[in-house]
């Protein structure tokens, strides 16, 4: 419940969520933080704090290669999130419970 706590009040602010979605969007190579930047339209600074909040929760890592870091969707915590969300779904019925592994879609769709 920790986990999820902590998951959830860092996904509860409207550009912290913006950013996670783009991370889950761009996939397992992730983005650079100059490039999720561009995409968000934020101020370094602000930019930075968000993603250090998102990244006490588990819910982000970052890579840094040369001078670039780069920013992953952490993809198991968010499935560990999902699962303890849907726990309970539908009296336990496999029918409503989430896939084991996020599968991003692939570049250029739409939801």
């Amino acid at each position: 419940m920790k986990n999820a706590l902590a998951a959830l009040r860092a996904l509860g602010h409207e550009s912290r969520l913006a950013a996670f979605r783009r991370l889950v969007e761009a996939g397992p190579e992730g983005l650079s933080v100059g490039d999720l930047r561009e995409h968000l339209a934020l101020p370094p600074a602000t930019l930075t704090a968000h993603l250090n909040v998102l990244r006490a929760a588990g819910l982000v890592r970052d890579q840094r290669e040369g001078r670039v870091i780069r920013v992953r969707a952490d993809y198991a915590q968010m499935d560990a999130l999902v699962a303890y969300l849907t726990e309970n779904c539908c009296a336990g019925s496999a029918s409503c419970a989430p896939a084991s592994t996020c599968q991003p879609r692939p570049k250029g769709t739409q939801r």
